[in-house]
């Protein structure tokens, strides 16, 4: 019998190996989102303090500035400290895994 083909159809996708390593690749993955979480508030954090100087010693000009940049470091160490509730929330699910 003759194959039929569609001369207007893309040609198939060519199959792709599984990683050997992907189990090292997720959890590098994973240990890098965390610490960029945890840089990105400890930036934040930094620089709602230097806000919170350049107010005192009067070198800041707009409170509000001052405000949202305490603000953010505040969003950003309850998003971080969230992080870690779900992570242990997780942990200890696995752990009453019965096998």
């Amino acid at each position: 019998m003759n194959q039929i083909t569609n001369p207007a159809a893309p040609p198939p996708m060519p199959l792709q190996l599984a990683e050997t390593n992907a189990i090292a690749k997720v959890s590098s993955d994973f240990s890098s989102v965390i610490q960029s979480t945890i840089n990105q508030a400890v930036k934040a954090e930094a620089a709602g303090d230097r806000a919170i100087q350049d107010l005192q010693s009067g070198e800041a000009k707009n409170l509000h500035e001052v405000m949202i940049s305490v603000e953010k470091a505040d969003i950003s160490l309850k998003m971080l400290v969230q992080f870690r509730n779900k992570a242990m929330q997780a942990y200890e699910e696995v752990m009453r895994m019965q096998i």
